[in-house]
């Protein structure tokens, strides 16, 4: 794997510096991990890593304090920030032998030790690899590069014991096999199942991170029926169980929607397994906002996430009849924020059960040729002026004004005098 293989780039080029410098003070310094993997794959590494002899303190030292921050100095890591913002930062670890894992997240202490115990202290063959970037070679201690060619997801060791150690591995596992649409080995695939009520103990953050990872991805089918093969599915999203069971057709064409979505984002996601979720429980739109606000507390995520997937969920049958919709009543759910993602998870569940796309391509018509100041122009009426025309607020205020933007929306008035003489007419009705 010569330099020419890849891009050149500040974060690689920084990296290697990061190298240099440290063989210069005559330690031993190597890439390491998910950026070999992805190197070797052909991709363009995130982020590098750098795995080396030298102690935190010697690596502070090195780089300087100003230029150094030890995020983990305990677990021999200090982060090395680059010249420049292009070239980002590279974590460098010391080559370690973990400790007992006390509370399966991570080691009680650690033993710095050679690059070949590190490598075997890791998570999966294709993750254990190191690379030396002035010479040009791959250390693998591990099978890592045969692994890669198999497309086999491996752990290092005795699987069960790489799981006991870091239950976060359980989803980890089945994200790289989905990443890189690899096959679980046997042993790790039997150890994972075996162990699948575990993950309870990893946090909801974590476990929401990969969560992210794999649903915000477009191989997010294959990761969720993993999931659901090695039982993990009813542990980290058990509102999906009745979905699931025995993956029958709704589970079918959830995951075939997932295909369809490409590349959509989390919420996007995750708003259309939860669509499929209500639907099959048939839920009310207000019990299926709660269904989701539930599930995103206990998995800690971001309220803008939760609002954003419940708000598709509510939302998952209103545009089900929009060719005979107002134009007020369309352009309102069309000017809403999220009507691209609404759209596009509409589009992915009538895809998948072989309906007519008819009213997606209806709005999406109508998108391309109706100017965006159309469907939403500013206001001919606000709520400052019904007061300054001496209307208090009170619960017709809102009425007014939703009849007047209707009216607005629809074409019948264009002007703020239209707008305020309907607004009279209607008060005196009242």
């Amino acid at each position: 794997m010569s330099k020419s293989d890849a891009n050149s780039d500040p974060q690689r080029d920084f990296a290697e510096a990061v190298v240099t410098t440290l063989r210069g003070d005559g330690f031993t310094a190597l890439w390491a991990g998910g950026c070999v993997r992805d190197l070797l794959l052909g991709r363009v590494p995130k982020d590098y890593d750098v795995a080396t002899d030298a102690r935190p303190e010697q690596v502070r030292d090195l780089f300087g304090h100003r230029r150094t921050i030890a995020v983990g100095e305990s677990f021999g890591v200090i982060v090395v920030l680059g010249p420049q913002k292009s070239a980002g930062q590279v974590e460098v670890a010391t080559f370690r032998n973990d400790g007992q894992y006390i509370d399966g997240r991570r080691p009680e202490s650690v033993e710095f030790s050679s690059p070949e115990e590190d490598a075997h202290r890791r998570d999966f063959t294709i993750n254990g690899m190191f690379y030396d970037p002035i010479e040009r070679t791959v250390l693998d201690f591990v099978g890592g590069q045969e692994d890669l060619q198999r497309g086999v997801i491996r752990a290092i060791g005795t699987a069960q014991h790489r799981m006991q150690e870091d239950k976060l591995r359980l989803l980890r596992a089945v994200r790289f096999a989905a990443t890189f649409e690899f096959e679980l080995d046997e042993q790790t695939a039997n150890a994972a199942r075996e162990m699948a009520a575990e993950i309870s103990v990893v946090s909801a953050e974590r476990i929401a991170e990969e969560l992210r990872r794999m649903l915000g991805h477009p191989n997010r089918a294959i990761a969720l029926e993993l999931c659901r093969n090695i039982h993990l599915l009813r542990h980290i999203l058990p509102e999906l169980d009745a979905v699931s069971l025995n993956g029958g057709l709704a589970w079918q064409q959830l995951l075939e929607s997932f295909r369809q979505l490409g590349g959509a984002s989390f919420p996007l996601a995750l708003g259309a397994a939860f669509s499929a979720v209500v639907d099959e429980a048939g839920l009310t739109p207000k019990a299926a906002s709660r269904c989701v606000f539930e599930a995103g507390k206990r998995l800690r995520l971001s309220n803008d996430e939760i609002d954003h997937a419940a708000w598709l969920v509510r939302n998952r049958h209103s545009l089900d009849e929009a060719p005979g919709f107002s134009l007020a009543r369309l352009k309102r759910i069309l000017a809403e924020p999220l009507a691209d993602d609404l759209l596009r998870m509409v589009e992915a569940r009538l895809s998948a059960s072989k309906s007519s796309l008819e009213t997606v391509e209806f709005c999406r018509a109508f998108l391309r040729e109706t100017p965006a100041e159309k469907i939403n122009p500013p206001p001919l009426l606000t709520g400052a002026e019904l007061i300054a025309a001496g209307l208090k607020p009170g619960p017709q205020f809102k009425q007014l004004l939703d009849s007047v933007r209707d009216a607005q929306l629809n074409l019948e008035i264009a002007t703020p005098e239209d707008a305020i003489r309907l607004a009279e007419t209607l008060i005196g009705k009242k």
